[in-house]
């Protein structure tokens, strides 16, 4: 493909599919190739009383691309009627540094973060999980449901919990799932639980996994936020998109680290040790396994690169 092009939400959507994008996350992670430096993480006033976040997140592959997302998360804009993360990802030519293509920036975050916890969850839950428990019913829900269903055929029921009832059971009737009424049954029922709020106060207890349960933490992003508790934390064997990221940003895991309650030796593997089999991932059909993810520029840059390659010309 030559020249350059902006892609749309939509025609990224289509193009960003699974398993195909999973399948391209795992050779990233496997290759080792892609430089992804800690995130420029930068708190603005919104000029309504509020305080957006703006999150710039470059990586590069030597010989290949390099890109950056440019991401503002806006927790006021739902009542605006807009998402709270908008963004756009532009990707380079790494060696000549020509710009290739613009694309909307929350297509490629919808997609590539669920196929991350996805590709996981090939490593993580257990091969005949039947039931799905996705808690929260943002506009990552349907993604992640998804991304699961791929990996995971075996899944036979979907349910969806949000403290908004309503949000709950409207999603639900779309998607032909079922909304769940109380969060501790629920929980209790699941073989994964996959969380994308961005709750400060834990909503998975750990008193409620039962043993097998795959835990999954997508939605807490700073040191602030909390989805499970610390029996969670500590019943769990404890995974991670990549160290750096989730030992610094994400709440689950720091503010326990934090305060004596787990160390940083009792993450047991990241992806890249999962998809290199350098650890072998679930150990027993009981094991509680949990994976936390913050996302990092590299799933970024992988899913961008993928899009390129297959776009048509």
């Amino acid at each position: 493909m030559t020249g350059f092009a902006h892609v749309g939400p939509a025609e990224a959507l289509a193009a960003l599919t699974y398993p195909g994008l999973i399948d391209a996350l795992a050779d990233a992670f496997a290759a080792g190739r892609i430089e992804a430096p800690l995130r420029g993480h930068y708190p603005m006033p919104d000029g309504a009383g509020a305080t957006n976040i703006f999150l710039v997140m470059p990586a590069y592959e030597p010989g290949a691309f390099t890109g950056v997302k440019l991401v503002t998360v806006a927790p006021g804009n739902p009542g605006r009627g807009l998402d709270s993360v908008i963004g756009l990802y532009v990707l380079f030519d790494a060696t000549t540094g020509a710009p290739l293509l613009s694309v909307d920036g929350s297509a490629v975050t919808v997609r590539r973060t669920p196929a991350a916890s996805a590709l996981a969850a090939r490593y993580l839950s257990r091969p005949d999980a039947e039931t799905l428990l996705v808690v929260g019913a943002g506009k990552l829900a349907r993604h992640v449901v998804e991304a699961y269903r791929t990996v995971r055929p075996t899944l036979r029921r979907v349910l969806i919990w949000n403290r908004n009832a309503e949000k709950a059971a409207a999603l639900a009737a779309e998607l032909g799932i079922e909304a769940a009424p109380d969060l501790e049954t629920a929980i209790r029922a699941a073989d994964i639980v996959s969380a994308i709020t961005m709750s400060k106060t834990p909503l998975i207890r750990g008193a409620w996994l039962k043993p097998g349960t795959h835990v999954d933490l997508i939605g807490g992003f700073t040191p602030e936020m909390r989805e499970a508790d610390d029996a969670a934390v500590t019943r769990a064997s404890l995974f991670v998109d990549t160290r750096e990221g989730a030992l610094h940003e994400a709440g689950d895991l720091a503010d326990p680290i934090a305060r004596g309650v787990i160390s940083p030796a009792d993450v047991k593997a990241d992806l890249a040790d999962l998809v290199t089999g350098r650890h072998p991932g679930r150990r027993s059909a009981d094991e509680i396994t949990l994976f936390k993810s913050v996302g990092t520029a590299l799933e970024d840059l992988a899913a961008a690169a993928y899009l390129y390659k297959v776009r048509p010309s």
